[in-house]
């Protein structure tokens, strides 16, 4: 990879803890946001016709969409979650 398909760090969120839903929206939209840079960069390595750069890219916007998909899964789950609780809570309030 040239050094002009170069982007900002890669994100490394292996060691923080996340406490809210909003934690889970914000790293799948950083993980989206990633994802589209790879993507834009990948079109612009084959503009160029270099395809070991092109397929790199490929590759990290292909793994940085499915580390999204697996967050905003959990953002679903937790918010369903909180709703069935919220659910049951009332049901036992009105009994």
């Amino acid at each position: 990879m040239t050094h002009e398909h170069n982007l900002e760090p890669e994100v490394h969120d292996d060691e923080v803890e996340y406490e809210s839903l909003a934690d889970y929206h914000r790293i799948a939209a950083l993980h989206y946001s990633q994802a589209s840079k790879h993507h834009t960069l990948a079109a612009e390595a084959d503009d160029q016709g270099h395809e070991e750069a092109r397929d790199s890219h490929v590759f990290l916007a292909y793994r940085h969409k499915l580390v999204a998909n697996q967050y905003a899964e959990m953002a679903v789950i937790e918010s369903d979650e909180l709703s069935d609780e919220g659910s049951a809570e009332e049901v036992s309030a009105e009994q």
